[in-house]
């Protein structure tokens, strides 16, 4: 039996060509058969239908400078961006005093950096992590609030509103919800019975009530328990409820990504040398978050827009400030009202987009760094 040897290396052939011609494209995505060709002339029917006067409404006819609401309530007129550039100051801002809006716009400036660092690929996560949880929380508070002794005068939450407050308790949701969701998720799964019978109780309580009432207890009950002088501010309280709800619903899905992880993978970091803290930290809960970030994601969205739930304990969120706007007698008409709420849909729906374009690349980007599976 003759052993054949290939003297020199096989040489390297370009990359498959996946590029179609457009019209193959478009004969697959559109036109593959009689029901989707129906459904795509439907489609396009109904485009050319509404986007004209829609055009017209919000672009054409839309009145964009105006000192009151007469323009925009004159016959004819469309949409009336006069009125959210008029009031796009208490729109960002509620009544924080004007002279004092830099604070906000430092606050969240720092607030949008750290967060992009922290999202950046390759970015150096431990500090980025260490700027948003521990510095970014008394730096914000300090601007926000005030701190006398470094000559920043106080303002009271009183005045808080607008968007800043909307963003302040979805970014405080947020930034709890992932790793005090991951606690309560690894607690439930501890071999400790007290620990894991307290982890399920706070999980299926939160779980089990509305946010409304969950808010309402926040709101009605948190100061029962501690002393009076340390009664926590009116907008702490909703902070603290919406932040147990939301991860008491991540701990779901962090478990949920927890059982999707091979056992296999905690069981061999013990031989590699891995502590049990070092496996959860570099082995297992990298994969479980990785598994579940579209339920991850989802749930981020839905707090997001479940900000605007917190104007029924009197807080007046981005949402109330749109409403109580087009209460002005100098702006009212019901063009006005209805641009005030379309601008409404989309700063959520701007928002809400952004995380689940960037949720997306982060699944292509672990799909390809993934060996294929035979």
């Amino acid at each position: 039996m003759t052993d054949f040897c290939r003297a020199a290396p096989i040489p390297q052939r370009p990359p498959p060509k996946f590029s179609r011609p457009f019209r193959a494209v478009l004969r697959e995505n559109f036109f593959a058969d009689w029901t989707s060709a129906a459904i795509t002339f439907a489609v396009f029917a109904f485009l050319a239908l509404a986007l004209p006067p829609l055009w017209r409404f919000f672009i054409e006819d839309a009145v964009w400078r105006a000192p009151d609401g007469a323009l925009c309530r004159a016959p004819g007129a469309g949409a009336c961006w006069a009125f959210i550039a008029a009031k796009g100051p208490f729109f960002l801002y509620g009544a924080y005093p004007p002279d004092q809006r830099w604070r906000v716009d430092i606050a969240f400036g720092l607030a949008a950096a750290l967060i992009f660092w922290l999202l950046a690929p390759g970015a150096r996560k431990g500090r980025a992590a260490l700027g948003l949880f521990v510095v970014l929380p008394p730096v914000g508070f300090a601007l926000l609030s005030g701190a006398p002794a470094l000559g920043l005068p106080r303002v009271e939450t009183t005045l808080w509103g607008g968007a800043m407050v909307t963003l302040l308790v979805a970014l405080t949701g947020i930034v709890v919800a992932l790793p005090g969701g991951a606690l309560l998720a690894l607690g439930r799964r501890s071999g400790l019975p007290a620990l894991r019978f307290f982890c399920a109780a706070v999980i299926e309580f939160a779980r089990g009530a509305p946010l409304i009432a969950v808010l309402f207890m926040a709101n009605a009950m948190l100061p029962l328990f501690l002393p009076a002088d340390w009664a926590p501010d009116r907008l702490l309280r909703p902070l603290f409820g919406v932040a147990l709800f939301a991860s008491a619903y991540m701990a779901e899905v962090v478990r949920a990504g927890l059982n999707a992880v091979p056992p296999g993978q905690s069981e061999a970091a013990p031989a590699l040398g891995f502590g049990r803290i070092a496996t959860l930290r570099f082995v297992v809960l990298p994969q479980a978050f990785a598994a579940v970030i579209p339920a991850i994601v989802n749930n981020f969205v839905a707090l997001f827009k479940d900000t605007t739930l917190v104007a029924i304990v009197g807080i007046f969120d981005f949402l109330h400030t749109v409403d109580a706007a087009r209460l002005d007698p100098r702006w009212a008409g019901p063009k006005i009202a209805a641009t005030a709420y379309v601008f409404a849909g989309l700063f959520y729906l701007a928002f809400c987009l952004s995380m689940s374009a960037y949720a997306r690349g982060v699944e292509r980007r672990l799909s390809a760094s993934r060996p294929p599976r035979l």
